[in-house]
């Protein structure tokens, strides 16, 4: 069993609201939130490392790709632990890559690289890890999405009020870049159908 703590941005949570204090979290149960069809659960963010990095799972069902942004200064993991995930990355001289990452592999997104990544079969999960500068933007996903209790997949996806795009990604080191067009295999396949 693990303790639960009241922090600032949660009424029950399982991380300590505060660094320098070692814990323990049973599978699934950290601060959890649904955005978009997918499931995020922080086990670690920049409340218990001093803004150093943050450790989350993305779990999610097969769908559209997550929308092309970029962090200045926050460096990005995905480290896939099941399923299979298509990661799209543009490094600062331009030039694009797509890999599909399926268990047990990895993938590293500099800062200020514009990513974007699709899950590309069922119950598939990423582990994340974000660290910079900049600190960490593990409350991104809460903030823009519906905090939630449930440790499965929202019924309907969340998704965000138009509002919340304006501000919401400002504060956590997140612009969305809706004009980015990806030159890789998969989506030059995907335009000529």
């Amino acid at each position: 069993m693990t303790m639960e703590f009241a922090t600032p941005y949660r009424s029950r949570s399982h991380l300590p609201p505060e660094p320098g204090r070692p814990y323990f979290v049973e599978k699934g149960m950290g601060d959890r939130a649904h955005l978009f069809g997918d499931l995020i659960t922080i086990y670690a963010g920049g409340e218990q490392t001093e803004g150093t990095f943050n450790f989350f799972t993305c779990e999610g069902a097969k769908g559209d790709t997550i929308p092309a942004h970029s962090h200045a200064e926050t460096y990005e993991v995905f480290y896939v632990t099941a399923g299979a995930v298509r990661l799209f990355v543009e490094d600062t001289a331009g030039e694009q890559y797509e890999k599909l990452l399926g268990a047990g592999d990895f993938g590293f997104v500099p800062k200020n690289c514009p990513h974007a990544y699709r899950i590309e079969r069922h119950h598939s999960q990423i582990v994340g890890v974000a660290a910079g500068p900049g600190g960490t933007f593990e409350r991104f996903f809460e903030n823009l999405g519906v905090p939630t209790e449930e440790l499965g997949l929202p019924r309907t996806p969340a998704v965000p009020e138009p509002g919340k795009f304006a501000t919401v990604p400002r504060e956590y080191d997140v612009r969305f870049l809706p004009e980015h067009r990806w030159r890789t295999p998969s989506f030059r396949a995907q335009d000529q159908r």
